[in-house]
C-alpha cells in the first residue's frame, strides 16, 4: 500500500491508497483544493471544518446531479429497444400496405 502526503487548504495529510492509485488520489484532492479555494474566494476565510464541510456539500450536489443524469440515460436507454420493435412494427404495416397497393394496381 502506497503512502502520500496531500496538501488541502495548506494542510498536510498522509494518506494511503493501492499501489497505482497514487495519481488519482492527487487528482481527488486536486479537486477537493479547487472547490475550497472557490468557496474562500465567494466568502473569505472560514474555519477549516467548515471549508471542509462545505467542499463535501459541493461534491456531493454535483454527484447527485450526476446519478440524476445516469438515471435519465439509463432509462431513455431502456426505451431503446421497445422504440426498436414499435419501428419494427410499423415498417411492417407500410411495406404489408404497399404490398396492398401493388398488387392492386396490377389487377385490371
Amino acid at each position: 500500500m502506497a503512502q502520500l502526503t496531500i496538501k488541502i487548504n495548506g494542510y498536510a495529510y498522509t494518506v494511503g491508497c493501492d499501489d497505482g492509485q497514487e495519481r488519482h488520489l492527487l487528482q481527488m484532492a486536486a479537486d477537493v483544493e479547487t472547490r475550497i479555494d472557490s468557496i474562500k474566494a465567494l466568502g473569505g476565510q472560514s474555519g477549516e471544518s467548515r471549508l471542509l464541510v462545505l467542499a463535501a456539500l459541493l461534491m456531493a450536489d454535483e454527484l447527485h446531479d450526476q446519478r440524476v443524469t445516469l438515471n435519465n440515460l439509463t432509462s431513455e436507454l431502456s426505451r431503446i429497444p421497445q422504440a426498436e420493435a414499435e419501428s419494427k412494427r410499423r415498417l411492417a404495416r407500410l411495406a404489408d400496405r404497399a404490398e396492398e397497393i401493388a398488387q392492386s394496381l396490377e389487377q385490371p
